[in-house]
């Protein structure tokens, strides 16, 4: 599969919709609160936003904080230049998975909701390993890798035991998934999931030169009413529907 495929360039605008300015429901609830306390980012602090979308975190920023925010897609960048009220912030279209062509290097990098995206999430690490300081602090956020693989895990019930419960088809091996963005419409464009399990991510990090100081899963904040709430309430509780990854560069 050629890299440029990944790219969200082609599904830019539907993207767009979903996240807006201030993020979909889960960046505005869990994801950007979370990620920004282990960020931990002081006055100063240089942050590194990779695959950064249409720079959902680049909004929730203080003014001392230096930016800069990488995308594949041109159209997604173009978008977060247009949302982000702070003209200091800077954002460059590349290719993730090749070197950025930085010469400068940061403290703190952020890496949300797009590794599992990206076809060789390994050289992402490599070359965000090279703008890093040592001691600098990667903070990755994925969809979950053992409970929410795309075809691969879905919610069932046990009807016996009134529960509801994670079913998990595959984990280990590694799947390259494909993602109809407009399911049940023809010629749907595409996006891709590239399932790994979390050693894989461990080896990635450490073959790069990074070690895992902590490692966070993080539930869902929806609740559920009606007749069923108790036990799906009860399952969202009980599988984490994030992970998140600090990481330091050694």
């Amino acid at each position: 599969m050629d890299q440029k495929n990944t790219s969200w360039q082609k599904v830019s605008k539907w993207y767009g919709s979903i996240v807006g300015e201030k993020g979909h429901f889960y960046h505005q609830s869990l994801i950007i609160p979370q990620t920004l306390k282990l960020l931990n980012l002081k006055s100063g602090d240089r942050l590194l936003d990779v695959a950064c979308g249409q720079g959902v975190l680049s909004r929730r920023l203080g003014e001392t904080i230096k930016y800069v925010g990488l995308d594949a897609s041109r159209a997604l960048i173009d978008e977060a230049k247009s949302l982000d009220p702070n003209k200091a912030h800077r954002y460059y279209v590349k290719d993730a998975t090749k070197s950025f062509g930085l010469t400068e290097t940061f403290n703190k990098a952020a890496i949300i909701l797009a590794l599992q995206n990206i076809k060789e999430p390994e050289k992402t690490l490599q070359y965000v390993k090279e703008v890093m300081e040592k001691g600098g602090k990667l903070v990755i956020v994925l969809n979950h890798p053992c409970f929410r693989i795309p075809r691969q895990s879905s919610w069932e019930e046990d009807k016996t035991n009134k529960m509801q419960y994670r079913r998990i088809n595959r984990y280990m091996t590694p799947i390259e998934i494909p993602i109809n963005t407009h399911p049940g419409e023809e010629n749907s464009p595409v996006t891709w999931s590239f399932h790994h399990p979390l050693e894989d991510y461990a080896n990635y990090l450490f073959g790069n030169g990074f070690l895992i100081e902590k490692i966070e899963e993080w539930t869902s904040t929806k609740k559920s009413e009606g007749k069923a709430s108790k036990m799906e309430n009860r399952a969202r509780e009980e599988f984490p529907m994030f992970m998140a990854i600090l990481a330091v560069k050694k």
